[in-house]
């Protein structure tokens, strides 16, 4: 390989270069796409009527797309797991059981870890799904379902290196992914509780009392003056006043308020009670609504705070929007 110049090498060479790659594969997806037929759905029903776990087997560069494949099926609702064909042969064919589905990637259909396996995988009985771009190769013959991720050509300029293939391959397998969710009518707490760890998981699991503020709250009377309610909202530091009565919240009032009624000065404004100048009835939330619903309703509503409330009605706490 001849030695490169860095500052030889022009920008929109290598910008069209990536335009090259992106569109190339765009245009392989929409044939992929194009070319889902019965075999697909197939496949799913397999998955679906399995009473045991979908084992991912690929080598290579499809094996690494295989772990990808089989890590989104077991956080999505399907419990799967990557088998490596190498180890497999070595004794890991013990990790198959007899309820397992087994999806077998190779490009090529030839892959010879793979087919050496095939023997073995027929004697136990296992149901099979094969991803392949050839489907008279050895792997498809072999199979009870194939599917097709052909490409015309890899984006390698050589056609060599696994590229718009490997691409076929991950989008086959979000496809699986995907309509086995919607079977299973997979939702965002299902996600969840297998993402318990990540920022989305936290999210999901997260209720509106897990994260309010709840320790000195800045809150007054109704017949407190709004010079004393201004020095409450200041200490409160979240622009912000509760109107409570009787350990009801009866109003709110915000600086927003406060400046609107600064605007409109009239005599003695700073002496008024907030009962006159409070917004009654203002918008609550239960402490125990998860916090996606709470963002919602606050994007929705437009307004960066919400009032928690507990199942009694009671003043428990504020949430403010950013409270993540």
């Amino acid at each position: 390989m001849d030695d490169i110049a860095i500052s030889d090498i022009r920008s929109d060479v290598l910008i069209k270069s990536a335009h090259h790659t992106l569109s190339t594969q765009a245009q392989a997806l929409l044939d992929l796409a194009d070319r889902v037929t019965e075999s697909f759905a197939q496949a799913v029903r397999m998955i679906l009527a399995s009473k045991g776990r979908t084992i991912i087997c690929g080598m290579g560069k499809s094996g690494l797309i295989g772990k990808k494949i089989a890590a989104t099926l077991a956080s999505t609702g399907t419990p799967s797991f990557f088998l490596h064909p190498g180890e497999a042969f070595h004794g890991d064919l013990g990790m198959i059981q007899a309820e397992d589905t087994l999806v077998l990637i190779s490009y090529s259909g030839e892959t010879e870890e793979l087919i050496r396996l095939l023997p073995s995988l027929k004697s136990f009985g296992n149901p099979s799904i094969a991803l392949v771009g050839n489907l008279d190769s050895t792997l498809a013959q072999h199979s009870d379902c194939v599917l097709d991720i052909s490409v015309d050509r890899e984006t390698c300029p050589n056609n060599l290196a696994p590229t718009t293939s490997t691409t076929m391959t991950a989008a086959m397998g979000d496809a699986l992914a995907v309509a086995l969710m919607e079977s299973r009518h997979f939702q965002p707490q299902d996600f969840a509780r297998f993402h318990p760890g990540g920022s989305l998981g936290r999210k999901l699991l997260t209720r509106v009392k897990d994260l309010m503020h709840k320790e000195n709250l800045p809150v007054c009377g109704p017949d407190t003056h709004l010079k004393e309610a201004i020095s409450v909202m200041t200490h409160g530091r979240m622009g912000v006043v509760l109107i409570q009565e009787d350990s009801q919240l009866v109003g709110i009032f915000t600086d927003g308020d406060l400046r609107r009624a600064m605007l409109r000065e009239t005599a003695n404004m700073i002496d008024k009670p907030m009962r006159e100048l409070m917004t009654a009835n203002p918008k609550t939330i239960n402490e125990n609504t998860m916090i996606v619903q709470a963002e919602e309703r606050m994007l929705k509503d437009k307004i960066t705070l919400l009032v928690a409330v507990d199942d009694g009605g009671k003043l428990s706490g504020i949430l403010e929007i950013y409270d993540r």
